[in-house]
């Protein structure tokens, strides 16, 4: 996939209001592969919804949303299960991980469907990130910022073309943000994906191409 596209789109739920101020809704927006970019947004402005909407779980919008100039509305089900399974690596801002699992058993979850990372480049993703010692840690019993890196060593295990990432340091400090902005750059400039990320305050410290308000 190269680009993604949004033509006059809005969520149903915003129809009928008047002076929206939105660099994304309503407007024509294009999200090119390789490129970074940023949507901040305030609590309620729709950004996990834009992001259901790109990974197909939700279609409550009107308008059109384009992956390489066709409506993903006539996708069909085999087409989903592609994009999800190598055109897009989301990360829900619930993260979604098993809490009774370790880890990363998490981890291993997504990587064992896609056979992307070994077992030793997994492992230093957690020493980077500064939580090998709870590589065998039920999910249950580590804090919030640390579930919330081990759900982005989850994300990097999966080739895509794009990285939809949302609010995936709203836990972290400055140090860890920057840990997660360097290892999702190295990522995404090695294999020419695409980063999509959102924010209600705390940004992904990346350099990015634009910064969008939705």
């Amino acid at each position: 996939m190269q680009k993604i596209e949004l033509k006059n789109a809005l969520p149903r739920v915003f129809a009928g209001q008047t002076g929206i101020r939105s660099e994304v809704w309503l407007r024509p927006v294009a999200f090119e592969r390789g490129k970074k970019y940023l949507v901040s947004a305030e609590s309620g402005g729709g950004k996990s919804s834009l992001c259901a909407y790109l990974y197909g779980y939700r279609a409550d919008y009107s308008g059109e949303i384009l992956f390489d100039g066709k409506d993903i509305r006539g996708m069909s089900v085999a087409g989903w299960c592609g994009v999800r399974r190598g055109g897009i690596a989301y990360l829900p801002q619930e993260l979604r991980l098993f809490p009774e699992l370790t880890a990363y058993e998490n981890v291993e979850l997504k990587n064992r469907l896609t056979g992307y990372k070994k077992r030793s480049e997994i492992l230093s993703m957690f020493e980077r990130l500064g939580i090998a010692g709870k590589v065998d840690s039920p999910v249950a019993k580590m804090s919030i910022g640390q579930q919330q890196r081990v759900a982005v060593i989850r994300t990097l295990c999966q080739p895509c073309d794009f990285f939809l990432l949302d609010e995936p340091v709203s836990h972290l400090d400055a140090a860890n943000n920057a840990i997660v902005a360097a290892m999702v750059e190295e990522e995404a400039g090695r294999t020419g994906a695409g980063v999509i990320a959102t924010s209600v305050g705390n940004d992904l410290s990346i350099k990015a191409e634009e910064v969008l308000r939705l």
